[in-house]
């Protein structure tokens, strides 16, 4: 039977993430706690502007798919205090007031300095850290959406670039194994996990996120054009985005999932 393996949320849109043993899907179709925060290049949008969003283009702030080096970096947000660690070595860990704020945008700025993504920050200093460390806000697209994908897809891509590729590398909130590779590309209408029901929504295209090396930050797998030319997808397409049919609840490692 198909059930949950692992479940991520992520506080910090571009991040780590954090594995959860469950989440809450809340009813508005996000999960809570899931991309609070997000650090904002200087000039992207006024504070005005940044507080009337419910979704952020990862083109406004630093994210994974221009900065690989921040998965590198692991991070951890609890009761309002951000923790960064690299190798074991504690970064920076401060709250979410201005204080608290200014430290975390200089650590994080001056590891990006040392990265070879430094030169995409000329002209778009300083960052800013936005959001209130409680709205799930910053999520790619408008409607927010809950992301799962199979552990047989996975496997199958794995078989393709002949190396690991690591659930990680597709930063969804839940994995599942026991389906068939590429099965969640071909549900239509509702599925169920635990007592949660979603109806199904759209596939989720790439971008140049999983290339990088979910420890070390490096880009080495050419997960996009192994995806359209060895497997043969007309897009680089691996996961389903799911919206809550009924209302939230919680989702839990070990759940099933029944396609209805």
């Amino acid at each position: 039977m198909p059930h949950v393996v692992a479940l991520y949320r992520y506080p910090v849109k571009g991040f780590t993430p954090e594995e959860r043993d469950e989440l809450i899907v809340q009813d508005d179709g996000r999960i809570a706690g899931d991309r609070v925060l997000a650090f904002r290049f200087a000039g992207a949008a006024t504070p005005e502007q940044q507080d009337g969003l419910d979704y952020w283009p990862k083109s406004k702030g630093l994210a994974l798919q221009s900065f690989p080096s921040l998965a590198a970096l692991r991070l951890r947000l609890r009761d309002g205090v951000v923790r960064i660690t690299r190798d074991d070595e504690v970064l920076v860990e401060a709250g979410l007031d201005a204080e608290g704020r200014a430290r975390l945008v200089d650590a994080v700025t001056s590891f990006v300095r040392t990265t070879p993504e430094a030169s995409l920050l000329d002209g778009r200093l300083p960052l800013v850290l936005v959001g209130d460390g409680t709205r799930a806000r910053f999520q790619d697209r408008a409607r927010g959406y809950v992301t799962v994908h199979g552990r047989g897809s996975v496997r199958a891509l794995e078989h393709a670039l002949e190396r690991d590729a690591d659930d990680r590398r597709f930063r969804s909130n839940v994995v599942v194994d026991d389906l068939a590779a590429w099965e969640e590309l071909s549900w239509s209408g509702r599925i169920r996990i635990g007592d949660v029901e979603f109806t199904t929504e759209g596939p989720v295209v790439r971008c140049l996120a999983p290339h990088a090396d979910p420890d070390t930050g490096v880009r080495n797998a050419p997960i996009l054009t192994t995806l359209t030319r060895r497997i043969g997808q007309d897009q680089p397409t691996l996961g389903r985005l799911l919206l809550p049919a009924v209302g939230g609840g919680v989702i839990r490692v070990g759940d099933e999932l029944l396609v209805m």
